[in-house]
């Protein structure tokens, strides 16, 4: 029997083995959950692939796909494959320019679109991107009236590939055949933190090695269900669902659209759920004020229960036994209170949770423990096809992000940075030789090593501590490094903080922060306690709103040493935005540009000002929007600014 080396191979070993008797993707449409089986998939992308073929599409070539997670979106990555050719994907929030880049850069010659909105962006730049032949959209609402021959659709491929595997039946599977698994499957570019985004290459192999290294960790089963809503042109959602549909039989489920995804969760009640950072955060901020806003009954329940969670989860943390009275008063919380809310959360049937992307701070891994969630850290990066260490069911530690999974290799520099070896790691950088060259080396034994560019120490149990990036650690007056995004990770387990940036330094005497509130649930709670406003600038300026977050500030103060505190702070006028270069598209932050940015309001905080003068654009409820000249208050977390006082005695 052939190798299954490449992932077209392993998608029809999985359709040799369902056909017609199981459902292999689901997708709800108009309200219902449409099923398509595995031969369903085998036709569809098989048609597809030919199609593909008919427009002149061949080994090697580079296709770009940008849409929302979508059946047509997996289908079109299979078929590209399968023809031998590489994906390209662009996240759908892309601006035209940066979607010019990628385009140009990895040398697309076709392109997927899915709606009239990717379309529009695609016929703006066309005059850039010369090498694009054809935009191919499956989304045909919105699209009637347009009449350019360099749009077409979804449908017209698939009749296109129907005709030709009419005239040649087994080209399709002569196609994959053909395959190997050295092939590159699929350029992923990286998000860009410090300049342009980086095309990695990426083999059938390293996705295969990645996955089968998370199967042997924790393994996946084809009754699983999974709801695919996380980018797919991030390389997680690629590893941890597209992979183990076609190596596992996972059942991939799509939700109807972006906005639905918290209820679409619900309906299907995963098995294996997969959210970054980012969104855990969110989702621990919703609980907080979901909880503050029921009944009395419900919230005494929840804190009589909590600290019991808590208390059965550190047990399990330091690995010693949980008492039988502990674990009958956590059965009776589970029963009263955490069941129920992991079932409006539709992580009823979970069985595992994941976490990456960026650290995840222990107050949030630990309280989702608490709630009966078993929630793991897992650490990889792009370089590495997202594969690299995870925590395990009975070895989690909140501060860790695990051990290394089965076959990868991971060992600390004598500068503390973070390396990664095995079969998972990328080729090299796509026409960057020189970054290829300072990430990517390969030793006597022939292992690939990536330089990750992060910071971070193995401990006495062989779990790997990640600290932050190398460049954006913070040397303390002791001498000791610190990590901004432990610090700014406690900061955002407040549920009124949406996102921080800290700033310090070898040059800075002390640590100085960038706050974001969270414009929903400051919101809330200022409507909750009579306070009146207008715009997120308005808000973000209360007094109220900052002794709100001062109090926060403080709380994560005392689990901070000395030199780590914050000791200046800045509730800023608007969220730090992605379309301004401000953030990545998966949510990072762009350290440098809001240093440069932001450096009239850090140097105000430092020279010791109440406050500092910004130009802002402000957006009003109704849409409107106008440019103001503003002033941001500066406060201290040990005492009201003098500023606020004054306003306080006016009052």
């Amino acid at each position: 029997m052939p190798p299954l080396d490449t992932l077209p191979k392993q998608f029809l070993a999985r359709v040799a083995q369902y056909g017609d008797r199981k459902v292999a993707v689901r997708q709800k449409d108009f309200g219902i959950w449409q099923e398509y089986t595995w031969q369903h998939s085998y036709e569809h992308v098989r048609d597809l692939c030919l199609g593909l073929v008919s427009l002149g599409l061949q080994r090697g070539d580079r296709v770009t796909v940008v849409g929302d997670n979508d059946r047509q979106y997996l289908w079109a990555d299979l078929a590209i494959m399968a023809a031998g050719a590489i994906t390209v994907g662009i996240f759908t929030d892309a601006i035209p320019s940066e979607m010019e880049y990628v385009i140009n850069h990895s040398g697309a010659v076709l392109a997927f679109a899915k709606d009239q909105e990717q379309c529009d962006k695609m016929l703006e730049i066309k005059d850039k991107i010369r090498a694009i032949r054809r935009v191919i959209y499956w989304e045909p609402r919105g699209m009637w009236n347009y009449d350019d021959p360099w749009l077409m659709a979804y449908e017209e491929v698939l009749e296109m590939g129907r005709k030709l595997h009419a005239e040649q039946p087994g080209l399709f599977e002569q196609l994959v055949e053909q395959g190997h698994g050295e092939e590159y499957a699929n350029f992923c570019y990286t998000s860009g933190t410090t300049g342009l985004p980086k095309g990695v290459m990426l083999t059938h192999n390293n996705f295969l090695a990645a996955t089968a290294s998370y199967q042997q960790a924790e393994p996946r089963f084809d009754t699983d269900n999974i709801l695919s809503f996380t980018p797919l042109a991030w390389i997680a959602e690629h590893t941890l669902t597209v992979t183990p549909h076609v190596m596992n039989g996972i059942i991939v489920n799509f939700p109807e659209s972006p906005e639905t995804v918290q209820q679409n969760i619900r309906e299907i009640a995963p098995h294996i759920l997969f959210y970054p950072s980012r969104l855990w955060e969110n989702l621990t901020a919703l609980i907080q004020v979901r909880i503050s806003d029921t009944s009395w009954i419900n919230r005494a329940l929840y804190n009589l229960f909590l600290p019991i969670g808590y208390k059965v989860a550190d047990l399990k943390y330091e690995k010693k036994p949980v008492g039988v009275g502990l674990r009958l008063l956590n059965w009776l919380g589970d029963l009263l209170v955490f069941r129920p809310l992991r079932d409006q959360l539709g992580l009823i049937n979970v069985r595992t949770a994941i976490t990456a992307g960026a650290a995840l701070s222990p107050d949030n891994l630990r309280f989702f423990r608490a709630l009966g969630i078993n929630l793991k850290q897992v650490y990889g990066t792009t370089e590495t096809t997202a594969a690299g260490t995870q925590h395990r069911d009975d070895d989690v530690k909140f501060a860790s992000v695990g051990t290394p999974h089965p076959g990868i290799q991971i060992k600390i520099s004598p500068e503390g940075e973070i390396l990664v070896g095995g079969e998972n790691i990328f080729h090299g950088y796509y026409r960057n030789p020189e970054a290829t060259e300072k990430s990517l080396s390969v030793d006597e034994n022939g292992t690939r090593w990536f330089h990750s560019g992060d910071a971070g120490y193995i401990d006495e149990d062989g779990h790997l501590i990640y600290l932050d990036r190398m460049k954006d650690m913070i040397t303390l007056a002791s001498g000791e490094k610190y990590s901004p995004q432990f610090i700014e990770g406690r900061l955002k387990f407040s549920p009124y903080i949406r996102a921080v940036m800290t700033v310090g330094g070898e040059e800075r005497e002390f640590v100085t922060a960038l706050i974001n509130i969270d414009f929903d649930n400051v919101g809330r709670w200022a409507e909750k306690n009579g306070i009146t406003y207008t715009t997120f600038l308005d808000l973000s300026q209360k007094p109220e709103v900052y002794d709100l977050i001062r109090a926060d500030v403080q709380h994560v103060n005392q689990t901070l040493p000395p030199g780590a505190r914050v000791r200046r702070f800045v509730l800023m006028h608007k969220e730090f935005d992605a379309d301004e270069a401000e953030m990545t598209r998966t949510r990072k932050l762009r350290r440098a540009f809001l240093s440069d940015r932001y450096r009239d309001i850090i140097e105000a905080m430092y020279a010791g000002h109440e406050s500092c003068q910004v130009r802002a654009v402000v957006e009003y409820r109704d849409g409107r929007t106008s440019t103001i000249e503003t002033r941001l208050r500066i406060a201290s977390p040990n005492g009201h600014d003098q500023q606020q006082e004054m306003e306080k005695q006016a009052v």
